[in-house]
């Protein structure tokens, strides 16, 4: 899910819960202000377009959909990974990258691929390290969750396949992937779509405590800080799936063939130890690698993302979530936020591909 910790209250993002309500997303983004998070005034969110209203039940709905699939896979090694990945349309076509989050999959994009392909896009999709086919090329390397190493994992696949720059879109684990690329990495990011703004935090920051009813959201997290809990996802991992699904998207009306399609992915051999470790990272629990500690120390400061950039929101979003404005400002070129309503969840691409695909093409074209 979403990055947890007072990471994400500070970097512009916080986790999911059962209820979005609104005093406490409020109550959250005060205590982040409180803690440094820059503001806007309200309203302000980008360009003179930004924040347009899309309409989740206009055109074709989420089960009219559901149940298309990938051409098969295609694998190449890159980095210390031999990553999968659906990729469609035409080869020569300008390349899209769409990145997912935890605990979901590739298939938050089976609607959203065709859209784009349709449009002369080259689409890859490609599994995150852990997830789907994707795997360490050595039984030693460190199964390693940092978020610098989920991004520095997208550079790889680029220059695997010799992609000198794309758009990069993503939501949750894959939002915040595309935002640090887009801040590090800004030449290699033609332009950028995110569900939930700025991901981007730090160690240091996940230190400083929230009041009791904002860390309880959080919950996951704790329980991932045990060894019980390493337990508890190893056995339950569907179950626990399954529940994160509910809670993060309330109104999403999804059936067990669309969860079970992507629950397969979790049944990578090294997904439990990423999870895992992913999250103790990011409470300072776990080590990351050397390789990565300039690049975490750069993002540490919370850098601008300078790329022409769409941010979305879904309005039943189970996460808690920053109002927009309160990171509006973190993006510094051609900006847009949009709200899609009718009962959009944490996943968007798969429960509103079609506002997806649009943001994408639009935000190619800011």
């Amino acid at each position: 899910m979403l990055e947890s910790t007072a990471v994400e209250s500070i970097g512009g993002i916080m986790e999911h819960t059962s209820a979005g309500i609104v005093d406490r997303h409020r109550r959250l983004l005060l205590e982040a202000a409180a803690l440094g998070v820059a503001a806007v005034p309200l309203g302000v969110v980008g360009t003179a377009n930004a924040q347009p209203m899309v309409d989740a039940k206009a055109g074709v709905g989420v089960k009219d959909m559901a149940h298309r699939s990938f051409a098969p896979l295609k694998h190449v090694r890159a980095g210390t990974l031999e990553i999968a990945f659906a990729q469609d349309g035409p080869e020569a076509g300008p390349p899209v990258i769409l990145l997912h989050g935890w605990p979901y999959d590739i298939y938050s994009y089976v609607d959203v691929a065709p859209l784009l392909a349709s449009a002369g896009y080259r689409v890859i999709v490609p599994y995150l390290r852990g997830f789907g086919s994707t795997r360490f090329l050595s039984a030693d390397a460190l199964r390693n969750g940092q978020p610098a190493a989920l991004a520095d994992d997208v550079i790889q696949l680029m220059d695997a396949l010799g992609i000198p720059k794309a758009v990069i879109a993503g939501y949750d684990w894959g939002g915040r992937s595309a935002d640090i690329v887009a801040a590090l990495w800004p030449e290699r990011v033609k332009a950028l779509v995110v569900a939930s703004g700025y991901l981007i935090g730090s160690q240091q920051a996940a230190q400083t405590p929230l009041a009791p009813d904002a860390e309880l959201q959080w919950w996951y997290q704790y329980y991932f800080a045990t060894e019980r809990g390493r337990a508890g996802y190893t056995r339950f991992r569907h179950d626990f799936a399954k529940l994160i699904w509910k809670l993060a998207s309330p109104k999403w009306a999804f059936d067990d063939a669309t969860f079970d399609r992507s629950a397969a992915a979790l049944e990578n051999p090294d997904h439990v130890d990423i999870v895992i470790h992913n999250y103790r990272w990011r409470l300072g629990l776990a080590e990351g690698e050397a390789k990565y500690d300039e690049p975490e120390a750069k993002l540490a400061r919370f850098p601008s993302i300078t790329v022409p950039t769409i941010t979305l929101e879904g309005d039943a979003n189970g996460a808690p979530h920053p109002l927009p404005e309160s990171y509006a400002k973190r993006f510094t070129g051609k900006y847009e936020h949009r709200l899609l309503s009718g009962g959009i969840g944490h996943n968007p691409p798969q429960e509103h591909p079609q506002a997806f695909a649009q943001a994408v093409i639009d935000a190619d074209h800011l």
